[in-house]
């Protein structure tokens, strides 16, 4: 291939990767609405016990446990004109947008009443987003085919998610002047609606422009295993579940930091009512500050490998929510959020690349490509994190006399609380992360070896559909 060639695939496949990164925008904000708002707005402003809260997200954690592994499972043996991952991605997007609002216009004033469309909206919520993202997600391996490939389409699609995380950080907060007060229900509406009209514009032009299914797995969906089959193989197979173990404390990590922060910067940092803006420049700080280390975490990726690069990650993670636990200030905490964006750029950086490595090393075992199926079960088990991070906070919660919440009744019990949720029982998951990680088998050079492999499977495939269509 000529030079000239070699520059137009490369300027192609830049293109295709910033257009597919824009899909990561939309599933950032959809997920980070849910995330950072669901817990303080039905906690806080619809005034639903935290035991309550609690049961509804382990009721909604049972759901999971038949929903995403089917989807996954489902999309690996569905094909069409448009893929097999494509239909869904289309079908999801609208239904999503208007959950988002719905997530945020409850029935008021019956605690139980309040409590059942809490339920039944996260489990619509979950079942469109799930729809959208794990397709999302498993047309990422699918589309980007090696380590220099994926590095960068990586790093470009992680830098669409720090931009909205940023945007469902920021904009909200400039909408509700405090997030936890029950006169601005109506606000948190108006903030939704906003959202999600972005999700969609966001959605749309990676739908259109971002896509673009490869043909030699075209066929695979004849060999995809049913949802029981592929569950069992996955599960058998050891570098997926050291993955998950790891994945589960990161994703605890990253998942409890947007839920605790803004009672964190209340009644610990002492932000006021119309200072809740503070809340999302602290957060998005972080996040900012992820952006410009993940060309870092990528250098290091390439360097000295994924198994590697992991394990410094989690051990710089760690380092930096050590101040969490003496800060009091918002200028203090300005400083202490811009190094923890370090730690969140290698969560962030290193998921997508270790599961497709693993999806890689599954299919020169199977002869199939079963994306949908490992990001079905990814799916499931990373929302276990969320589980996890609500079970923390009740159990805290209880500890400190605030299974109601109640905004006067703040003692240095609460603050120690508040305290040990950001950094004490993050730092315990990413240990057992770490030590679980020490054993993933797939080394940089092993990894060399896998890509090497699948080059002549692929094309095998390639030329095997062709035969068929010809």
């Amino acid at each position: 291939m000529s030079k000239k060639n070699n520059k137009t695939e490369e300027k192609f496949s830049t293109k295709k990767m910033f257009a597919f990164g824009v899909g990561q925008f939309s599933d950032a904000i959809a997920l980070q609405m849910f995330t950072i708002y669901i817990f303080t707005f039905y906690y806080a402003v619809v005034g639903i016990n935290v035991n309550l809260i609690t049961l509804g997200f382990i009721l909604w954690s049972i759901w999971n446990a038949f929903n995403d592994p089917l989807l996954g499972a489902l999309s690996d043996r569905t094909k069409t004109r448009w893929g097999r991952r494509t239909p869904y991605i289309m079908a999801g997007i609208g239904p999503l947008c208007i959950i988002i609002v719905l997530l945020f216009t409850p029935p008021t004033g019956v605690e139980i009443i309040s409590f059942m469309y809490f339920l039944i909206v996260m489990i619509l919520f979950d079942t469109f987003f799930t729809m959208y993202d794990l397709n999302f997600c498993a047309l990422f391996p699918e589309q980007f085919q090696n380590l220099d490939q994926r590095a960068k389409a990586s790093a470009i699609k992680q830098l669409f998610t720090v931009v909205g995380l940023i945007f469902a950080f920021l904009l909200p907060t400039f909408i509700i002047p405090d997030l936890t007060d029950k006169k601005y229900i109506t606000e948190y509406m108006y903030a939704a609606i906003v959202m999600s009209i972005i999700v969609f514009i966001g959605a749309i032009i990676m739908i259109k422009f971002g896509i673009k299914e490869r043909i030699e797995f075209s066929e695979d969906y004849k060999t995809a295993p049913p949802i029981l089959k592929s569950i069992k193989f996955s599960m058998k197979n050891k570098s997926f579940r050291i993955f998950i173990i790891m994945n589960v404390s990161y994703w605890y990590v990253v998942g409890m930091l947007p839920i605790i922060v803004p009672l964190y910067g209340k009644f610990v940092l002492g932000i006021g009512e119309g200072e809740s803006f503070l809340l999302g420049l602290l957060l998005g700080v972080a996040f900012l500050s992820a952006a410009g280390f993940m060309p870092l975490w990528r250098f290091i990726a390439l360097k000295v490998g994924m198994k590697k690069g992991v394990l410094l990650s989690m051990g710089t993670f760690l380092v930096t929510l050590v101040p969490f636990m003496f800060i009091s200030d918002v200028p203090t905490a300005f400083i202490a959020f811009i190094f923890v964006g370090l730690g969140l750029s290698g969560a962030i950086y290193f998921g997508d690349i270790l599961l497709s490595a693993i999806i890689d090393d599954d299919e020169l075992t199977t002869g199939t490509r079963r994306d949908g199926g490992y990001f079905g079960i990814n799916a499931l088990l990373t929302k276990l994190s969320t589980i996890l991070v609500i079970l923390t906070i009740s159990f805290v919660f209880n500890s400190v006399g605030w299974a109601v919440f109640d905004p006067l009744g703040t003692t240095e019990e609460t603050i120690f609380g508040l305290r040990s949720l950001i950094f004490i029982f993050p730092a315990i998951a990413l240990v057992i992360g770490f030590l679980s990680f020490i054993r993933f088998p797939i080394t940089k050079e092993k990894y060399e070896q896998i890509n090497i492999a699948l080059e002549k499977l692929h094309a095998e495939k390639k030329e095997n559909v062709s035969i068929l269509k010809s």
